[in-house]
């Protein structure tokens, strides 16, 4: 009875988290833990100089560790056309890890991590510090690799995919 009113307001602050607009992103990770991707909306700038962005990770998922062990990555910003690739990567489509990279949308970039060929940005770069925070970590990393080519943009909004148009 006592987790009832925490249960409440998480689902308050869910609700409220599912209004705001989110850029669809597939993180993916290469290294001696294995090649993953997992699909998140909680990526941010932080610092210009040098080129420093963050995302989030429920410590709950399996690529969690893989992540923080391979401690590199490529953070790519989906198009409007890749709402199905969003979908695999959140294990909302039947397919395996290793179909997914097997599929011929894949570029080797630095330090040989998984770039998704059509991505408004491809960032890549070095986890350099991690945070916990409550049921997430916050993973920091220093840019080393900066693609970009516009596109119009999937975004998450209200619990479904929406096209932002250039």
């Amino acid at each position: 009875m006592a987790n009832s009113p925490i249960n409440a307001f998480s689902q308050k602050f869910r609700d409220a988290m599912a209004h705001l607009s989110a850029a669809v992103h597939v993180v993916t990770s290469n290294g001696e833990a294995g090649k993953v991707g997992i699909t998140v909306s909680s990526v941010s700038s932080v610092s210009d100089n040098p080129a420093t962005v963050l995302f989030c990770v429920n410590q709950s998922s399996a690529l969690h560790d893989v992540i923080k062990q391979n401690g590199k990555v490529c953070i790519n910003v989906l198009n409007h056309q890749q709402q199905d690739l969003a979908k695999h990567f959140a294990c909302m489509l039947e397919s395996t890890m290793e179909e997914r990279f097997e599929w011929d949308i894949w570029d080797n970039g630095w330090q040989n991590q998984p770039v998704l060929r059509d991505a408004i940005s491809a960032l890549q770069g070095e986890i350099i510090e991690t945070h916990t925070v409550g049921t997430h970590s916050i993973f920091i990393v220093r840019l080393a690799e900066i693609e970009c080519q516009p596109n119009h943009s999937l975004v998450y909004f209200a619990r479904q995919f929406k096209t932002v148009e250039l």
